[in-house]
């Protein structure tokens, strides 16, 4: 095989960091007044261009080489100091004064590393605890840089000395974050605002940063003939992501995205962005009070539950990989607060990132096949989400990818965790031709980050656990022939169809608040009494003729049970055996359960919030006219004709001794369609 309307209470925070956005082709649904407009975006500032950028640097060769040995010489001072810790047996004496100096080298190496050490802070599956508090202290404790600085860039951007914009404006910053710094002021109406401002220099810095880590990577993949994903792509990705984030315009502008896309989802909150005091390296927004997502024992001393904002925040997170495709790229706990009224506020749009239709419905379908271990189809994803190409022979690569996966998943779906299932897959991915797409690089880091902030709160936590709720909830109401196939596919085999998978999907979606029963209820009727709907048609018109059929069974054995025992009378074990046809108990307990699921089924639809019998009238009198009906109920009676017909034959009509069952088959095949 080869937006909902959004509050607005003016808010206040001790906690807030800052970072900027990304630009995307969004027009917001409800008109903005001019006061209100974004500005006119500095033309000055330009896109990342790897190109422009090997030029700028091409011929400076003391500068690059003086930033090189910057960079090096303090990582091999600390990989020396570490080293030399474990031959000492210091190791564990010697990490709170390791885990510093590790933050204070990123800090000096400037933005694109703090990014990296923030990255790292999120990760209790691979730091320790105290390297992990003190890496977290780079979300919002950068040293600052000079005020004045920072008030001549508000004038610059804003056209007005900053006292003559605020009325109140925090003598210092309240929190620096790896590209600007947040003070705390207030408007001349009244609100409290953040006022984020940009530090100096910072295209340069970063431009040269990413300059020399390119060219290793492009050096490496060229050496290492093992390395297949494309290491420059992937940087790219990132770094496009990192020079949008300079301007501070695009940042509102996502921010106001994003509530459009998700502030219908109960308890999320986006803080209002002021543009008439907003341009390319000043930001105002709403102020927001909050504690960071990462604090758990503080969110519980305010009366919040941490778990449960986790679970908002995964919810969120999911619809913005898997619905929209619109997602926060740098959800680090700074960024991610518990507020006093119990919402999780979302901070810092700067670094957005966005996937296509084709790869969210990749990225859902590998979800569900990795759930059912459906691992030949696991292989397909990857080819149809660009891991593999399609000229590879997926034969040796299937078996390695049951191996991965269901060691990763154990006995269930609770135990699986990402960071264990991307280790494992490092490496078959080496060993066979994957290779990595470099938008898959920004959805990794946001899953790692949300999984390492949920594990902080809860050790247990597994992603796909509280992931496979939304997933379930997809497949019963997406209408896109992508997902609709992926239903067929997960509820049939081998012409049988698996109850169980039903009845799994729908005790996992009711779990969802925007769950619509009854529209997917609805829609599912639709769809089956449809054209496109033939192939389920045929096999739920086999599946109601067994289940018809052992009810009927079912009824006929009761009676004659209730004849023989009130009047004794000879003939009723022939009634009985009639009633079975001599039935295999292997088939018999398989009727019953298909039963017993179809009990459950209707109380999880009685029990899931929404549901109403009554609704569903109006629909199935209307399907009574269709002609898919007449044909479904032709085929049902058909089948059950022939079932009974059968079993008379072989009770009654085929003599003694023969084999009755090779005779007569216990049924015969569903008629034809009229």
């Amino acid at each position: 095989m080869t937006l909902a309307e959004r509050p607005n209470p003016v808010l206040q925070s001790d906690d807030i960091p800052s970072t900027p956005a990304e630009v995307v082709d969004w027009t917001p649904t409800t008109p903005l007044s001019s006061a209100q407009t974004p500005p006119q975006r500095d033309e000055t500032i330009q896109p990342y261009d790897p190109e422009r950028i090997r030029r700028q640097y091409q011929g400076q060769w003391f500068m690059v080489t003086q930033r090189w040995l910057a960079i090096l010489w303090p990582f091999a001072r600390f990989v020396f100091r570490q080293w030399w810790d474990s031959k000492t047996g210091q190791t564990k004496a010697k990490e709170p004064v390791r885990a510093a100096e590790l933050r204070e080298m990123l800090t000096r190496l400037g933005p694109a590393f703090i990014k990296i050490g923030q990255a790292l802070s999120t990760r209790p599956d691979v730091l320790s605890s105290g390297f992990l508090e003190e890496l977290s202290k780079l979300q919002d404790q950068i040293p600052p840089f000079d005020n004045e600085i920072a008030h001549r860039f508000i004038e610059e951007e804003l056209g007005a000395p900053y006292h003559e914009i605020y009325i109140e404006l925090s003598p210092d910053p309240v929190a620096a974050a790896s590209l600007g710094q947040v003070y705390k002021g207030r408007l001349k109406t009244g609100e409290s605002v953040a006022v984020k401002v940009q530090r100096p220099d910072l295209a340069e810095q970063i431009a040269l940063d990413i300059y020399i880590i390119r060219g290793l990577a492009v050096w490496a993949q060229k050496t290492f003939k093992g390395i297949r994903s494309d290491l420059a792509g992937i940087l790219d990705e990132f770094a496009g992501r990192l020079f949008e984030e300079m301007d501070y315009i695009r940042e509102g502008q996502n921010s106001e995205r994003f509530i459009e896309l998700y502030g219908f989802l109960e308890d999320i909150y986006v803080p209002k962005i002021y543009w008439e005091h907003t341009n390319t390296r000043v930001l105002t927004m709403e102020w927001i009070t909050g504690i960071k997502l990462n604090q758990p024992d503080k969110i519980l001393a305010q009366g919040i539950d941490a778990g449960y904002l986790v679970d908002v925040g995964i919810q969120c997170s999911l619809r913005q990989l898997l619905e929209h495709g619109f997602f926060h790229a740098d959800p680090h706990p700074g960024n991610l607060l518990a507020m006093p009224n119990g919402k999780l506020a979302y901070l810092d749009f700067g670094m957005m990132s966005e996937i296509n239709v084709e790869q969210r419905y990749g990225l859902l379908l590998a979800i569900v096949h990795i759930v059912n271990r459906e691992f030949e189809s696991l292989a397909y994803d990857y080819v149809r989400l660009g891991f593999l190409t399609p000229d590879v022979n997926l034969e040796p690569i299937v078996p390695a990818l049951a191996m991965v996966f269901d060691n990763a998943l154990g006995a269930s779906v609770a135990e699986l965790n990402i960071q264990r299932i991307f280790e494992q897959l490092s490496d078959i991915m080496y060993e066979y031709p994957f290779r990595v797409p470099a938008y898959y690089a920004l959805i990794v880091r946001s899953l790692l980050t949300m999984e390492g902030i949920a594990m902080g709160v809860d050790p247990n936590f597994k992603v796909l656990n509280a992931a496979y709720p939304y997933v379930a909830k997809r497949l019963l109401t997406d209408e896109s022939p992508e997902l609709r196939a992926s239903l067929k596919e997960l509820l049939f085999k081998d012409e049988s169809f698996r109850w169980n998978r039903l009845e799994n999907l729908l005790n996992n979606a009711r779990n969802i608040s925007d769950y619509d029963l009854g529209g997917a209820l609805h829609q599912g009727i639709e769809f089956l009494f449809s054209e496109r709907g033939d192939f389920i048609r045929d096999r739920l018109a086999n599946e109601l003729v067994k289940t018809l059929d052992q009810l009927g069974q079912d009824t006929l054995q009761n009676l004659a049970r209730q004849v023989q025992g009130q009047f004794g009378r000879p003939d009723a074990s022939a009634i009985q055996n009639t009633a079975t046809g001599n039935l295999s108990p292997s088939a018999t307990t398989a009727n019953q359960q298909t039963l017993a699921h179809l009990q459950r089924i209707w109380g999880l639809l009685q029990d899931t919030p929404g549901f109403d019998a009554s609704e569903l009238i109006p629909v199935l009198a209307n399907l009574l006219t269709k002609r898919q009906t007449h044909e479904l109920g032709f085929q049902v009676a058909s089948g059950l004709i022939q079932r009974t017909a059968a079993r008379l034959i072989r009770e009654w009509l085929v003599p003694n001794g023969v084999d009755r069952q090779t005779l007569v088959p216990n049924s015969f095949a569903i008629a034809a369609k009229p």
